[in-house]
């Protein structure tokens, strides 16, 4: 038998295999996946570690210093990754404080009311 008409090894599995027998309750996911492998950069190959653009799909070499996609040219953030599947934030944002501010307020003029409320009961309620 020829190589050509030889069907592909996949071990020692039969045909009772987990993976056999779910050949078609996942058309979604490899429909998704034939669709990623024609992604800018995918049909050459991947290297150990690569990411890919979160715009394109598209596959970036890791070592990549630039600040764009070499498919897309889309700009890259340097602080979030998206590997196969899944999204890497490297750093945290810079500061919360900004969005905190307007809590931190709050809680300062609560404060400062109570103090008030406290100094004037202490001054002319005994």
């Amino acid at each position: 038998m020829d190589s050509e008409q030889r069907p592909p090894s996949y071990g020692n599995m039969s045909d009772q295999h987990w993976s056999r027998t779910r050949k078609e309750r996942n058309r979604e996911a490899l429909e998704y996946y034939l669709e990623r492998s024609r992604k800018p950069g995918v049909e050459a190959g991947g290297a150990e570690r690569n990411f890919y653009c979160m715009e394109c799909e598209g596959v970036i070499p890791f070592e990549l210093r630039g600040r764009h996609c070499p498919h897309c040219k889309a700009l890259l953030d340097e602080h979030v990754q998206r590997y196969f599947n899944w999204v890497e934030i490297n750093e945290p944002p810079e500061s919360d404080l900004k969005a905190l501010m307007p809590f931190l307020i709050g809680a300062i003029g609560l404060l400062a009311v109570l103090g008030l409320a406290f100094l004037a009961w202490s001054v002319w309620g005994s």
